[in-house]
């Protein structure tokens, strides 16, 4: 019963076929060969125009490269206070984009709104160079309370960035699971919302190392192919990541990877639901189950075998905060979360079973 992080998840295997067959061809280096190139045109369909590619080995680099890219003297960078940006990248984007300063913004359920962007630029007023210049807004989608911003939502937000000159980037380190949960199309949710750039993830659901800066204007990457060099996310044989995304992107295997996972998660949501000892502290949108736990059976699932992670109250809503003798605790499902796991843990939470 493993609901730490998709993170913890392997392979898919249809992802690591084609991962050994292309280690069998090989191919021109640094970006140059067919299958890239391929896969290159193959995000433009998907978000259905013309996209700049560039494939790293991680979140925290597409992400930090990304907003890197719109950076000025004196930068400021709005994103939640939970965002990953903010609290799980050891200051990355501070340190790409020479001083950026990231300030977090409080909102229920892990979300930014228009008004919360307002406050947040309040404290930046336009007069003199003491303040610092804002220069960016980031969006996680799924964000890490579990919920996924609509059109709409996210739309509502880039306005306010827009009006006051703010590039919008997302990070999209589980955006098939929020695309899938949604059930809307991948260019609804982000250019014709108003998204500039996006940091697409494939490493939580089934890639093995493989994420992709994709701008929506390629004219605004101009640099961005020798800042990725330079800080060593130019891999050579390129076409390892290319051979997991052709797979990752044919049809519709990662929205299926993701729906399995968000399927998963509606199972596990349902559990907490109708347990004596449990409920849920926000429906979830995508993969992630935030939960309030009684501090016994807390106890008898970790006793049984389970691995989760405690999580910070923080941007819950007031109604979702836990008690006392009660904890916040967050579940996450994978493209690999079996049926069997579940089942045991909706037991456990029903109390139909004891470790």
């Amino acid at each position: 019963m493993i609901f730490a992080s998709d993170n913890w998840a392997g392979a898919a295997e249809p992802i690591v076929a084609a991962l050994a067959e292309q280690a069998r061809n090989g191919g021109p280096a640094y970006g140059g060969d067919a299958l890239s190139k391929a896969v290159e045109a193959r995000f433009c369909e998907i978000f259905e125009r013309e996209v700049a590619v560039y494939f790293v080995g991680t979140g925290t680099a597409a992400n930090a490269l990304a907003i890197a890219n719109y950076c000025r003297p004196g930068s400021i960078v709005f994103g939640h206070t939970q965002a990953h940006i903010n609290v799980d990248e050891a200051n990355g984007l501070e340190f790409l984009g020479g001083g950026v300063k990231v300030v977090g913004l409080d909102g229920e359920g892990g979300k930014l709104t228009p008004s919360t962007l307002l406050d947040g630029l309040a404290a930046f007023p336009e007069r003199g160079f003491h303040h610092g210049q804002p220069v960016a807004v980031s969006l996680s989608q799924a964000n890490e309370l579990g919920q996924a911003y609509s059109p709409a939502e996210v739309a509502a937000v880039t306005e306010v960035a827009k009006d006051k000159g703010l590039a919008v980037h997302m990070d999209g380190a589980r955006f098939a699971g929020a695309v899938a949960g949604l059930g809307v199309s991948p260019a609804d949710v982000t250019w014709k919302a108003g998204v500039d750039v996006l940091s697409f993830g494939g490493t939580k659901n089934g890639c093995l190392a493989a994420e992709a800066v994709v701008f929506f204007n390629p004219a605004q990457a101009r640099d961005f192919g020798f800042a990725r060099q330079r800080i060593g996310h130019g891999f050579s044989k390129a076409w390892f990541i290319a051979a997991q995304f052709a797979r990752y992107l044919e049809g519709d295997t990662w929205l299926a990877l993701a729906g399995h996972a968000n399927a998963r998660a509606r199972v596990l949501a349902d559990a907490v639901r109708s347990g004596r000892e449990a409920r849920l502290a926000l429906e979830p949108s995508a993969n992630e189950v935030l939960a309030i736990l009684t501090e016994g059976l807390d106890a008898r699932l970790k006793a049984a075998g389970a691995i989760y992670y405690p999580w910070s109250p923080a941007g819950m809503p007031a109604d979702a905060l836990p008690g006392p003798g009660e904890v916040l605790v967050r579940f996450v499902t994978s493209f690999q979360t079996s049926e069997d796991e579940v089942a045991r843990f909706a037991a456990l939470v029903s109390g139909s079973t004891t470790p």
